[in-house]
């Protein structure tokens, strides 16, 4: 090891190898680091971050690879470098601890702990020099050096104190197991539906879609519950405002109009100037939701992006094995942007003639839209341009087509930004209920066989045994990291979403062996609830409970879907009781807060307005099938059949004749079969306008 090379140097991770060649002496978090701080009794230095995030990128220019701040940083501390990809437990833990200590958050994570990986003090991202109302990195370095010195008593006190804080803030959720009765006639009513829609609604933006002020995520679970809520209530707000967020995030920026798929988030209210790194879960969440959006609609605006997003998938973040890998960053050339962004003179040189009207339709001009560049983005829908200026629509969208391809054909030739190959299970989970979902709306076969074979890779190469019963994740031909409870979560649901796309009742079981797997290895003692690790994970100060639906959805929430779902696949009644108390448990918070608990919040919509059961068999019911999935019927449990099938309850005592027979079951209680979807959806549709479902 050179003076250059340190320890990141054998990590697999791309983020801790960005900065294998730091003159810090960074370890990856391990015992050898955590032994060797008690040892010299030193304080430790955690930084977390992932190799997508600019703000890491520029810390490490600025101070990481500067030697004098180097030797300050090895000198009074045992400096730790964590990708939080790879482990999202303790990014949350020192996350949450930061929050404690000054009320907001961000990467990169800067926190110290004792030697006994307590925290104590921390921050995001501090400049080489005091700016910004934030002081120095080298000033916050000697500052806590010195405190360590001479207050390491006080300082002691005070991460014990915070340690146990965050106990504390862990331990909701204690009830009596089944004691949530008198809780659910209370939650789950219409009312309290009408409450969280006017709680979402309050934080919309009318004018430009989303949900708050700039900077602007996605927020694709609060987008869902409004669609849903539509759907069951006819509300015209609800489809407005859900409409108008996916319309303008696609017009936008945020959308990658050249190349296909969605950047992680807007700095500005219109969408336009995103902050380029691109992110697997976020283009999964907005293919789920883009899907229902089109099955609801039908508008073809929906269906070019879906399509669109799916190609730059299976072109950039595709592996050649059917794994997704994690992201791309948004820096490339140490500049943020530079690969997606053009001047007016950069597309006449490429698109000669055509230049023009390309350029009127992607606002690309002379002076350009962002720091004197352009990104493209779109004011009117092309049929909406076409009538404007007079121009034949056909024409146009052959002009715009050629335009795009030869751009990016030009963009491929550009220095890319860098893309994290890692392949995280949850998120590849995430990504193939997105293809599922694609499938269902658009009937696109292609999209059911990607499905097929990503499920096949994650359970052939992320499937261990004991601890590791999957991995979390996985770089090139390695497995790393016990499975979190987000991965188990998502790649049931996944697994459920394939079930009802295939047949293959093979990927139910499969669901219902990882779903007991969780429920042995994550539950909490006198709890609904489950931890985010396994019990038998040693290298944490504590075990958390997520509940916040996020970037990504909580475990805890998908955990709750997925257990009433199976509860009625399987007729397993003690499933479903656990998500009541688990629902009811955050009741308040959901209702008031369902910005922050999108996933919490459509679960109790589903479970308000009830969860149809459908069945079609017969010898030949692919058509179908598809013809059926293909309708937007929010929170079904459906299963399909080609022969008798005694295992599950909803295919029990079912008859198999040559033509397919469809059935609308309540809790299995089944009208008599029909033979057409149309007849079904009316079906449907008198029982959720006249009916309000009991809660069992």
């Amino acid at each position: 090891m050179n003076a250059f090379t340190n320890r990141l140097a054998g990590e697999l991770s791309p983020y801790l190898l960005q900065h294998a060649h730091n003159p810090v002496d960074w370890y990856p978090w391990g015992q050898e680091a955590l032994q060797k701080a008690i040892n010299e009794n030193k304080p430790i230095l955690v930084s977390i971050g992932y190799a997508a995030c600019h703000w890491c990128h520029v810390m490490e220019k600025e101070s990481f690879e500067d030697e004098d701040t180097a030797a300050l940083m090895n000198e009074h501390f045992i400096c730790i470098k964590i990708d939080r990809e790879e482990r999202p437990d303790l990014d949350h833990i020192y996350m949450d601890a930061l929050q404690a200590m000054t009320g907001s958050g961000g990467w990169p994570l800067n926190v110290f702990l004792t030697p006994e990986a307590k925290p104590f003090y921390g921050g995001t991202y501090f400049p080489p020099r005091p700016a910004y109302n934030r002081p120095s990195w080298k000033e916050v370095l000697l500052g806590v050096a010195q405190s360590f010195r001479e207050k390491k008593h006080e300082i002691e006190a005070q991460a014990d104190n915070l340690t146990s804080h965050l106990l504390q803030s862990n331990a909701f959720g204690l009830t009596t197991p089944g004691g949530s009765g008198q809780a659910a006639s209370r939650l789950f009513n219409r009312e309290n539906l009408r409450q969280i829609y006017e709680n979402i609604m309050k934080t919309a933006d009318r004018v430009w879609g989303g949900f708050g002020h700039a900077p602007k995520f996605p927020q694709t679970f609060s987008i869902q519950f409004l669609l849903h809520y539509y759907h069951f209530t006819g509300e015209a707000q609800a489809l407005q405002q859900a409409c108008l967020s996916l319309d303008k995030m696609i017009q936008g920026g945020l959308y990658d109009h050249i190349g296909g798929g969605f950047a992680r988030y807007s700095t500005d209210r219109e969408w336009l100037a995103p902050h380029f790194e691109k992110m697997l879960y976020d283009n999964a969440l907005l293919v789920m939701v883009l899907s229902e959006a089109y099955q609801l609609t039908r508008r073809p605006l929906y269906a070019s992006a879906i399509s669109s997003t799916l190609e730059f998938i299976e072109r950039e973040m595709q592996s050649p094995q059917g794994g997704y890998y994690a992201s791309l960053d948004a820096d490339s050339e140490g500049e943020e942007g530079k690969f997606y962004v053009w001047s007016r003179q950069q597309v006449e040189e490429i698109l000669g003639s055509e230049a023009e009207w390309f350029c009127a339709f992607y606002d690309i001009t002379d002076q350009g839209n962002w720091e004197g560049k352009n990104i493209p983005r779109t004011k009117q829908l092309p049929e909406e341009f076409a009538r404007l200026h007079q121009y034949d629509l056909a024409s146009l969208q052959e002009l715009l087509d050629r335009g795009r391809r030869k751009l990016l054909e030009a963009r491929n030739r550009r220095i890319r930004p860098a893309t994290d190959h890692k392949i995280i299970l949850g998120w590849n989970a995430l990504m193939n209920q997105a293809y599922c979902r694609a499938y269902a709306a658009l009937g696109v076969e292609a999209y059911r066989q990607t499905a097929i074979r990503n499920t096949g890779f994650l359970l052939n190469h992320l499937q261990g045994t004991g601890i590791h019963y999957f991995y979390h994740v996985s770089t090139g031909a390695t497995t790393r990291f016990p499975g979190f409870l987000d991965d188990y979560a998502s790649l049931t649901a996944s697994l459920l979403a394939l079930q009802e796309i295939t047949s293959d009742t093979s990927y139910l079981e499969k669901a219902r062996e990882i779903a007991e797997f969780t429920i042995l290895h994550f539950s909490e003692a006198d709890s609904p609830f489950f931890y985010f690790t396994h019990q038998q994970q040693p290298d944490l100060i504590l075990r958390k409970k997520e509940i916040y639906d996020g970037a990504t959805p909580s475990g805890n929430a998908q955990m709750a879907f997925n257990l009433v779902y199976l509860s009625i696949l399987l007729g397993i009644p003690a499933w479903k009781q656990r998500a009541l108390d688990m629902i009811c448990s955050l009741e308040n918070a959901i209702i008031k807060y369902p910005n922050s608990f999108g996933l919490w919040a459509d679960v109790v919509q589903a479970i308000t307005l009830g969860i149809p059961e459908l069945v079609i068999t017969g010898e030949n019911v692919d058509k179908t099938v598809q013809e059926l999935l293909s309708n937007f019927i929010p929170y079904k449990v459906f299963q399909s059949a080609t022969q008798e099938n005694k295992r599950f309850p909803l295919l029990a005592g079912k008859i198999i004749l040559e033509k397919p027979l469809i059935f609308l079951c309540w809790e299995y209680s089944c009208q008599t079969p029909v033979n057409d979807i149309p007849t079904l959806i009316r079906n449907l549709e008198n029982v959720h306008k006249f009916t309000d479902k009991p809660i069992q």
